[in-house]
């Protein structure tokens, strides 16, 4: 910026305009006593009479009024003066064009731009972060699913091989003799047919439903059942019961076998055997 003359203050003005006007006003005093001062050597050197006293206190207070007229009028335009300072400041403020104004400015403009700067980047950081949670939550979900569903699959795996197990155990365990199971359809053939013809009665092709063995497993280990349970029936001593009481439960069943679905079917001659055993 080049270089500007130094602003001179108005006090500065009137402190300077005062002394100047002094110096003439002492002057006048003073001629005014050396005039004074001849004409009373020319009278013979007597006091001054009280004519003399007055007429110079009402010029002295003369002087006094027109210097305070002076000092208000200085005060007057000082503070006009500084006014119009102030006014001329506000306005270059309100502009831009003061220096005052254009550096703190310029400081506050490149602070906002560093903390810009500095908020973008701990953005991308914010973002980062939740960017790596994210992906560590989907991470441990599909862990936590793989690890589920791996158990999911050795239970039922394990469930699934044991109940072979069992399978195979109750199939090693069942001892089928040819000549009970022949003794036994040879004595239920007939009263089975009898009962066949009393109670079912088919109309047109049917179909025979063939089993897999794991069914057939599974209805044999329940003819066991019944065949222990029917042994208990007519044996124990305790229950009082007799054939009769057989004879009651082979009624029932054929009773029963009309409803069997067909897919069943296949199981009967077993059921007739366990009854005839």
């Amino acid at each position: 910026m080049p270089a500007q003359p130094p602003v001179r203050e108005p006090e500065e003005e009137m402190e300077l305009e005062g002394e100047s006007h002094l110096p003439e006003a002492n002057g006048e005093v003073e001629e005014h006593r050396e005039n004074e001062g001849g004409g009373g050597g020319g009278g013979g050197g007597g006091e001054m009479d009280d004519e003399d006293c007055e007429r110079r206190r009402g010029e002295c207070l003369d002087e006094m009024s027109d210097l305070e007229k002076q000092f208000q009028e200085l005060k007057e335009k000082l503070f006009r003066e500084r006014l119009n300072q102030v006014k001329v400041k506000l306005d270059e403020v309100l502009t831009g064009k003061a220096g005052e104004y254009r550096e703190p400015l310029a400081a506050l403009q490149s602070s906002m731009q560093i903390r810009t700067q500095v908020a973008g980047v701990y953005k991308e950081l914010c973002l980062q972060v939740i960017k790596h949670k994210h992906e560590c939550e989907v991470q441990g979900a599909k862990q936590h699913l793989e690890s589920e569903r791996t158990l999911l699959f050795d239970a039922m795996k394990t469930e699934l091989l044991e109940k072979i197990r069992r399978l195979e155990e109750d199939r090693q365990n069942i001892d089928l003799s040819s000549g009970k199971y022949d003794k036994g359809v040879c004595s239920l053939s007939s009263e089975w047919s009898d009962e066949m013809r009393k109670c079912v009665c088919v109309t047109g092709p049917f179909i025979v439903y063939m089993l897999r063995d794991i069914d057939i497993l599974e209805d044999w280990a329940a003819i066991k059942k019944v065949k222990n349970l029917s042994r208990n029936l007519t044996y124990d001593s305790t229950c009082g019961l007799s054939s009769r009481s057989s004879l009651f439960l082979k009624r029932l069943f054929f009773f029963f076998l009309p409803h069997l679905r067909p897919s069943r079917l296949a199981t009967v001659p077993l059921v007739c055997f366990s009854f005839a055993i």
